[in-house]
């Protein structure tokens, strides 16, 4: 794939490496997603998604192998262009919110625009849009406390796309709500990656959420499978 926001070519990595409690976690594992493509991470707990998205958005190393995003090669970057390319390319969103308390909903989407360079009047006017993209534009002076656990995993959308990544990695972004609420709070997810046109790996073990994306890939004993 020629145009991939996200390569891993042969990605291996182990923990406790070289004793007899080591476990190999990824084995060799070889992913590309494209501009614009949308990609289910299957597997249940413990089989290595999160050390696979730790991995591809430069927060862990492999043992071996390579990482690009959007065509340049991650390995051997120092800490602080890591955190540069996290920064302005890499958007997280994780299981829980992690939304910082005493800061209202606009303000938790400002901040991390401010620490990328961004004017505040324009990281206000772009944290506004995302909120109204997601259906909350009511809720901006609202701090986490205030919110519903929907309305704050959709501020966290807001947040991981905050300074216009290529790239998203979510690891079990609905998990911590209800059914309904999944549903609902996922259905906002897809709007604002699809309108972006962001490329986007998306861990889950809901295989009817997995089934409304572009594609699945399963983790099976370390190994990487399309579905």
């Amino acid at each position: 794939m020629s145009n991939a926001v996200l390569r891993l070519a042969d990605v291996e990595k182990s923990y406790n490496p070289g004793t007899p409690a080591e476990v190999a976690v990824l084995r060799g594992v070889d992913l590309a997603i494209g501009r614009g493509e949308v990609v289910a991470l299957v597997a249940p707990s413990g089989a290595g998604k999160s050390t696979l998205l730790h991995i591809a958005g430069l927060l862990d190393q492999p043992d071996r192998g390579r990482v690009e995003i959007g065509g340049a090669d991650m390995s051997g970057l120092g800490d602080g262009r890591r955190t540069g390319v996290r920064r302005a390319d890499v958007g997280f969103i994780y299981q829980f919110h992690h939304l910082l308390p005493e800061f209202s909903a606009l303000e938790n989407i400002v901040l991390p625009q401010l620490a990328n360079g961004t004017a505040r009047k324009d990281a206000e006017t772009r944290a506004r849009d995302l909120l109204s993209q997601v259906g909350i534009a009511g809720r901006a002076g609202h701090r986490p406390a205030a919110m519903s656990g929907g309305e704050q995993q959709r501020v966290a959308f807001c947040r991981a796309l905050a300074n216009a990544p290529k790239l998203l990695l979510a690891d079990e972004p609905t998990g911590n709500l209800d059914p309904a609420t999944s549903d609902q709070v996922f259905d906002a997810l897809m709007a604002l990656v699809r309108n972006t046109g962001l490329s986007a790996l998306i861990a889950t073990h809901n295989l009817e959420l997995a089934a409304r994306m572009d594609r699945q890939v399963r983790l099976d004993a370390g190994h990487l499978v399309s579905v």
